[in-house]
């Protein structure tokens, strides 16, 4: 990939400016050059967000606007590649690379498989700018390369979702490639296969329909569920361990358990509101750890579907957010009145409770933000309101 030294000086030095005033101004100046400019400033911006530690690399190519939305971030694909290593990888679905590029450096061989020829184009030019000289490009389509593909120890595919329209993907059948038409294909081909799927995807159903798996991990960035990760080899089991893990810029956060522990767990259901209330990360909602976390973290759950929990004593190992119960009432008015006095803004979320966030913030004439929260809920079979600050 040729690229002109004088275009790449004109992308270096305008790389922190906007690309639209840019596009404006520079428009004569760089002629049939311009898309290709601007695609790889706001290529690089992004990367600075997603991918910081590639923006010190100077001359990597960056691909059109939607494969940098669409591919992962620095943390998650180092997630990945916490997970595996081996002497031989194959990524069936290579994208622009990112989980790729993280997850090769734990192999001595390693190979991208890529239908679309641009992002092979790319992929094989930063390649060897990212440090793997040793790895392969492969412009093709996955299904037919694992065919015809060598045994490798790790295979690696990130099926999509046939919906583009955005809504719930439930099961493995609504994504694309269908793994469940190709399953016993892929263990033919590797000791062992990580996939990665949409948190949309229903997990216990995905367990079942893969005929276990050796780990599922639920990867959250700061407390946003991001993506699904199954590992299969040998050691599936239809009870393998969940790992909910919340990566944030200080590290990460991790809550194990097994769906058996789960369904053995005795949910304590607390009787008052406490001193504190406990928030889960997000990853361990989507994984329903419920009742399990009772029981590790001795704290009471306010009700079955309401998915908070409370304790009297502060417990700083709990995996998620932590606050100090300031006061609880209902939404009668005189009370309401009596317990946000003086409050004007508050953050506000809703949990089994019959109000959106946004009607609850609406009827209680309240601004976003602040120090204080407040959780809408259900105790007791009753609605109640709960103020709060961090704890």
């Amino acid at each position: 990939m040729d690229i002109d030294p004088e275009l790449s000086t004109y992308i270096r030095t305008h790389r922190n400016d906007d690309v639209r005033r840019l596009a404006l101004s520079d428009q004569k100046k760089l002629g049939d050059s311009l898309n290709y400019a601007m695609n790889q400033i706001s290529g690089w911006q992004k990367a600075k967000e997603k991918i910081p530690s590639w923006c010190e690399i100077e001359g990597l190519v960056y691909p059109p606007h939607l494969s940098m939305e669409q591919c992962s971030s620095e943390q998650t694909a180092a997630y990945k590649a916490s997970l595996v290593k081996g002497d031989s990888f194959t990524d069936l679905t290579g994208g622009f690379g990112v989980d790729f590029t993280f997850i090769a450096r734990n192999f001595k061989e390693a190979t991208l498989v890529e239908r679309n020829p641009e992002l092979c184009e790319i992929a094989s030019h930063n390649l060897p700018l990212l440090g793997l000289p040793h790895a392969k490009v492969v412009n093709g389509d996955g299904i037919d390369h694992l065919n015809q593909m060598a045994h490798v120890d790790v295979l690696f595919i990130d099926p999509a979702r046939r919906d583009q329209q955005g809504r719930k993907t439930i099961s493995i059948a609504d994504c694309e490639p269908n793994l469940l038409e190709m399953l016993e294909r892929l263990r033919a081909r590797a000791g062992k296969i990580l996939i990665k799927y949409s948190p949309m995807l229903d997990i216990t159903l995905a367990v079942k329909e893969l005929g276990g798996a050796e780990s599922v991990h639920i990867v959250s960035v700061d407390n946003e569920c991001k993506e699904l990760l199954f590992l299969l080899s040998e050691e599936a089991t239809e009870n393998p361990q969940f790992h909910c893990v919340n990566l944030t810029k200080k590290g990460e956060t991790r809550y194990t358990f097994t769906p058996e522990e789960e369904r053995n767990a005795t949910m304590h259901q607390a009787e008052e509101i406490g001193a504190y209330l406990y928030e889960p990360y997000s990853s361990l909602l989507k994984a329903g750890a419920y009742k399990s976390l009772c029981q590790r973290f001795s704290v009471g759950k306010l009700a079955v579907s309401s998915h908070l929990y409370t304790s009297d004593e502060l417990n700083g190992e709990f995996p998620g957010r932590a606050f100090r119960v300031i006061d609880t009432f209902t939404l009668n008015k005189k009370e309401v009145k009596e317990h946000l006095g003086g409050i004007t803004k508050a953050n506000i979320a809703v949990r089994n409770f019959p109000l959106s966030a946004n009607e609850l913030r609406d009827k209680l004439k309240l601004k976003e933000g602040g120090e204080q929260y407040i959780f809408a809920t259900t105790h007791k079979e009753k609605r109640l309101l709960i103020l709060c600050e961090k704890a």
